[in-house]
């Protein structure tokens, strides 16, 4: 057990911590083992009736703690094996994926507290749980196609199943949604204000049988969401299901808010870009979160190792220059044939396979 995940059981409800202030919570492949050897230890035994995920509180008024819930995953590291032969990058794609996929079919209820910054890998353990509660403090998005990766830990399954082509924006963009937002598009079921958030937690610890009536009780009206306001224009200017249409309709469009969000697109990898078009559409056709973690992997095996995704990380998290040279560097440049080249499967006996309980 690592002390970045802190596990431990109050009455009858598992509580798991995620307890990595300085990085934001972001996964590291201990911090995922360790939530999935609590998950098992829970499954089968009376002890706990309902998980409880968020993260840690500050041991001294710390502002680091309250920052987010989790920023991501270690793309760092993932990123310098990449450079090499990729088995570490694997490694932890396997053991996240598999993290994720518990979380989804687990058998028992669970609540996650998306409060604060909601970002990459933190959007995979969230995601999953039946109950999701956002906060006026939480800051949702899926920017890795601004690092050169794609929107992995389920990203495919979950942005695929949204209304309209919210999804691909989302995607394309990495545009960041606030609580409101998140709740409106379904993405949380509650909105309850972050100052209520130790005294819902009290009463779950109580009363864990009761976990829907305690959140609903304790959720207020959220403010109006700004994502409902630009619907019509996210699927308009995201009906295509080619980038090169979708650039072509925000280039054509005189409006102000389209020029921002193209602006922003020309900043992306057109890799990643072209790779969530096509996990999205493919997603949407799957029939069960068990396949789309094992596609979503065979993806993670092949980018991590190509240049974009090494170079993102490079200038985005490790120089800091935020002046990526993607290659190729234009929609156009990456064909078909690289992308059937991605999206190829891996050999059998390097498939991703569900852990087993």
């Amino acid at each position: 057990m690592t002390d970045e995940i802190l596990a431990f059981v109050e009455g009858k409800v598992g509580r798991l911590r995620l307890n990595r202030p300085k990085a934001i919570h972001a996964l590291n492949e201990p911090m995922c083992r360790a939530m999935m050897d609590a998950l098992v230890h829970w499954h089968s035994g009376p002890d706990v009736e309902l998980v409880l995920l968020d993260h840690a509180p500050s041991p001294d008024g710390d502002p680091k703690y309250s920052r987010g819930f989790c920023a991501g995953g270690d793309v760092r590291a993932v990123a310098e094996s990449g450079k090499k032969d990729g088995v570490a990058a694997r490694s932890f794609f396997r053991t996240e994926y598999q993290l994720n996929h518990l979380l989804f079919a687990y058998a028992k209820t669970v609540v996650s507290f998306l409060d604060g910054i909601v970002m990459g890998g933190g959007v995979g353990i969230g995601l999953p749980a039946k109950y999701r509660v956002a906060t006026e403090r939480t800051i949702f998005a899926m920017p890795e196609a601004t690092i050169g990766l794609f929107p992995d830990v389920g990203g495919g399954w979950y942005l695929s199943r949204l209304p309209g082509r919210l999804g691909q924006y989302l995607a394309l963009t990495a545009a960041r949604l606030n609580g409101a937002d998140a709740h409106a598009i379904g993405l949380a079921t509650h909105y309850i204000p972050s100052d209520a958030l130790e005294d819902v937690k009290a009463k779950l610890v109580a009363d864990p049988r009761n976990a829907g009536a305690i959140l609903d009780a304790a959720s207020v009206v959220p403010p109006e969401a700004p994502i409902l306001a630009q619907r019509a224009e996210i699927d308009r200017l995201f009906a295509a299901d080619t980038l090169e249409e979708i650039f072509g309709a925000l280039e054509a469009d005189p409006g102000e808010w389209a020029k921002q969000v193209l602006a922003g697109l020309r900043t992306k990898s057109p890799q990643s870009c072209k790779v969530a078009l096509r996990l999205l559409r493919e997603s949407a056709r799957r029939a069960s979160f068990a396949d789309e973690m094992g596609a979503e992997y065979g993806l993670a095996a092949h980018v991590s190792m190509r240049h974009d995704f090494i170079e993102g990380v490079r200038a985005l998290l490790v120089d800091k220059d935020n002046a990526p040279r993607w290659d190729p560097a234009t929609p156009e440049g990456v064909t078909e044939a690289t992308l059937d080249t991605i999206f190829s499967p891996l050999p059998a006996e390097e498939a991703w396979q569900p852990l087993r309980l």
